[in-house]
């Protein structure tokens, strides 16, 4: 007993609990509560503007446009749900259990058209298929027509146009988990059921796709949500959705108040999406139950099977990657001229500067916050990094809306004391500027640095903190001694993923952005908009070239994702 009275205490290691009155007064727990305050400010903005709403604008909306916004909405939601887990799942499955010629390729090549913005494909569609594009033209010109009354062409212009432009880009979300999902099945499994008498397609239905569910379903929400935050494909192609209402609601009805209700009513989407997600996952997981695991070798299909996979892989790539990336190409070479003189450059810039800074300050605030789960793995502190994450699920315009009314009070009471204190005027210091801008993405995209850095810090062992905790260091010092250096790869990767979103982001640029200022996002909406795709072709081409990047990326990982095999 003695012993045990007198025995040193150990020193306090990484991970240890802390001491419970002093776990929450310390600067980890306080700038957790800080960007978790940040990220939570707009929605609880939109709520409370929404929950006091002026009854004539309410019942307006209830008489005139809300409940086409709302249907139009869940038929778009609706539409590119099966088409992504058709497309994306059907995909996977073909490449990872069959082989045909072209397998090889088509595994990192059905992640490209990934790299393409949903508005920039739905421009060169439009340009393409419409009455007066080259398809229209040509048919024309061969059967000798002479209006659209002698023939009929299906419009382009429509939901179902643009059901089938969000499908073309955002099926990769799902074929780049589902892939994965079963790259990590046993073939053992599979040859059961085989042996069973189950031909290919009901091992598929009754083993591979129930065992791929929960990664099907995070696929497919991250499609839905990007469907939902989407602005420049929806206003282009004229179909009225909820996104579509909130500009219409600032800049046609002059109406913050009818804005921040129809954000609600969308933010009461995106929450049902996230809740269905999360429930489709409850308690659906699959592991391997046997010590030794069986990688997948692959089924040589037949010739007119191998040529039926071989179209099915390929439409994809082809429609959604390749025919608008050589229509851009074309119109770029041709009109290069027009786009330079017309702001090209100066948007590069300013896309280049914005989406820069907010990867740096998006990164060094994910760096921040999973460290700091990771010397204190308490349940406060993983709810704020889950109120911090909520950003990436609320669409760009619900943020935007939100941010915007805070700001412009900060920016008047700032403004109030300066006058009576300095009798100077501080003007616009927050809303209406690029500082406006880069909060927006830093709130928007957080969550990308955040778990790429989280999964990062896990790969390095305990033990590491331990010893330089164990020698006095500090844990700024450890983190920046001993994890900085091993986790550089995570960094740049998490840079380069949130760069990305920053260039290609349109909803929250165009709410957000100073007067007269323009990004490559915002420089391809303006001319598109005018019916001068020609004009901005080098803009959009090098927005999808920056996508490459993030594909290049998930192709490496996809490749080495499989247990005990380096690639797929």
């Amino acid at each position: 007993m003695a012993e045990r009275i007198f025995q040193p205490s150990p020193p306090v290691l990484a991970g240890a609990r802390a001491p419970r009155f002093s776990k929450w007064l310390n600067g980890w727990f306080l700038g957790l509560l800080g960007v978790a305050f940040i990220v939570a400010l707009p929605i609880l903005t939109i709520v409370g503007i929404a929950l006091h709403p002026a009854p004539e604008i309410w019942r307006h909306l209830l008489e005139t446009v809300l409940w086409t916004y709302v249907g139009n909405t869940l038929i778009l939601a609706l539409g590119v749900g099966i088409g992504t887990f058709t497309i994306g799942t059907l995909t996977a499955w073909l490449v990872t259990y069959y082989r045909f010629p072209g397998r090889n390729v088509f595994e990192w090549a059905l992640l490209v058209p990934l790299a393409v913005p949903a508005y920039v494909i739905a421009y060169t569609y439009t340009d393409l298929l419409d009455y007066a594009g080259v398809l229209q033209g040509a048919l024309r010109q061969v059967f000798g027509w002479t209006s659209a009354r002698d023939y009929w062409f299906p419009h382009i212009r429509t939901i179902g146009g643009a059901i089938a432009m969000f499908t073309l880009v955002l099926y990769p979300y799902v074929y780049l988990l589902a892939r994965s999902a079963f790259l990590h099945q046993s073939s053992g499994v599979l040859e059961v059921s085989r042996t069973l008498g189950r031909g290919p397609w009901r091992t598929f239905w009754a083993v591979g796709l129930p065992m791929a569910r929960p990664a099907i379903v995070v696929g497919l929400s991250l499609a839905l949500l990007e469907t939902l935050n989407d602005f420049g494909t929806v206003d282009y192609f004229a179909v009225r959705t909820l996104t579509l209402g909130i500009f219409n609601a600032w800049f046609g009805m002059y109406s913050i108040e009818a804005a921040a209700q129809l954000s609600l009513a969308l933010l009461l989407m995106v929450m049902v999406v996230l809740v269905l997600e999360r429930q489709a996952r409850r308690g659906r997981q699959f592991q391997e139950t046997r010590a030794r695991y069986k990688p997948v070798v692959g089924f040589a299909l037949p010739p007119f099977q191998a040529a039926l996979a071989f179209v099915c892989c390929l439409l994809p790539v082809l429609l959604g990657f390749v025919v608008p990336a050589a229509i851009l190409l074309r119109y770029a070479l041709v009109h290069y001229k027009a786009s330079f003189e017309g702001g090209f450059v100066d948007a590069a810039i300013h896309s280049l500067t914005l989406a820069g800074i907010a990867s740096v300050a998006t990164v060094a605030i994910g760096l921040f916050m999973a460290y700091a789960l990771r010397l204190q793995q308490s349940k406060p502190l993983r709810a704020l990094a889950w109120v911090s994450s909520l950003g990436y699920g609320m669409p760009g315009a619900i943020l935007a809306v939100g941010a915007v009314i805070p700001a412009a009070w900060l920016d008047n009471r700032i403004d109030e004391y300066m006058r009576q204190a300095f009798g100077i005027s501080t003007g616009l210091m927050l809303s209406g500027t690029i500082v406006a801008v880069i909060l927006g993405y830093v709130v928007r995209f957080l969550v990308l640095s955040f778990g790429t850095i989280e999964a990062g810090l896990a790969k390095v062992t305990r033990n590491m903190d331990d010893a330089a905790r164990a020698l006095g260091h500090s844990p700024s010092t450890v983190l920046r001694r001993v994890h900085f250096p091993m986790l550089r790869g995570s960094l740049l990767t998490a840079g380069l993923l949130v760069f990305v979103d920053c260039m290609k982001e349109l909803p929250m640029t165009l709410l957000l952005r100073p007067f007269n200022y323009e990004t490559l996002s915002t420089f391809v909406y303006q001319y598109a908009k005018s019916e001068l795709l020609e004009d901005c072709a080098l803009g959009a081409l090098a927005i999808v070239a920056a996508g490459i990047g993030p594909v290049i990326l998930l192709t490496h990982a996809i490749r080495h994702s499989r247990p005990g095999q380096g690639a797929g």
